[in-house]
């Protein structure tokens, strides 16, 4: 069994710890946060440092692997950078809980999550570092592109293309055959009936545009509290 460490000791992190320990593929060793302090405790494993510590830490713990608990995505591609430049040989792995159901021809990349009763239909992929959270599901034949992800509660039709770094939220549904571009947020409980532009934000029952999005703009609630960690530390 791996020794792997999950980075990002937050709720998300707490879920994804959930999804490793029941699915007994790896070991994990504890948890790596940049806001926590080394050698608290979350989820009753240690906070073992920042990122900046993986050299040290993959030598004394014997780790081969890491999961990125971070919820927004386009922070996520950053920590993966961060790593990938600092630690190269560092593998990234994916989890899948128990309770989801995984269809036949489904792919699933790299560094991905997939949460407590979601659905993966037929022939659908996942890209790397992509987030399908709890009772969510993709249907047949749809693509998430990289750093995307999809929230508790979504449904999606068949043949779904969901772009870079874009998100769709609490509760929306969306017909089948539907191109969302990248960087793009489908509001809670939206109806998207028609394809979606990239860097664009959209809400509704239809959904509609709504503002253009930049990259990297807040969008989770918690984007708040770190983008002011993030001021406080310039």
């Amino acid at each position: 069994m791996e020794n792997i460490v999950i980075v990002g000791a937050s709720g998300h992190g707490g879920m994804v710890l959930d999804c490793i320990e029941k699915e007994r593929r790896y070991k994990v060793v504890g948890f790596v946060d940049s806001y926590k302090e080394k050698g608290a405790k979350f989820n009753g494993y240690d906070i073992l440092g920042s990122e900046l510590a993986l050299p040290q830490l993959i030598d004394k713990f014997n780790i081969q692997g890491a999961i990125l608990a971070i919820g927004n995505n386009w922070n996520r591609k950053n920590m993966a950078n961060k790593i990938r430049n600092s630690v190269p040989e560092l593998d990234f792995v994916s989890t899948i809980h128990p309770s989801a159901t995984v269809a036949k021809g489904v792919k699933i990349g790299k560094g991905s999550a997939i949460l407590p009763g979601a659905i993966v239909n037929a022939n659908s992929t996942l890209g790397a570092f992509c987030i399908l959270n709890t009772n969510a599901s993709l249907g047949h034949d749809g693509l998430m592109d990289d750093f995307s992800s999809i929230a508790s509660g979504v449904c999606t039709g068949g043949n779904l293309f969901l772009g870079r770094f874009s998100a769709i939220s609490l509760g929306a549904n969306i017909i089948e055959k539907i191109t969302i571009g990248e960087h793009s947020i489908i509001g809670a409980g939206s109806l998207v009936v028609k394809n979606v532009g990239g860097y664009s934000v959209v809400y509704g029952s239809p959904a509609r545009f709504v503002r253009r999005r930049s990259i990297g703009d807040p969008y989770l609630s918690g984007d708040k509290v770190l983008v002011e960690r993030n001021l406080l530390a310039i």
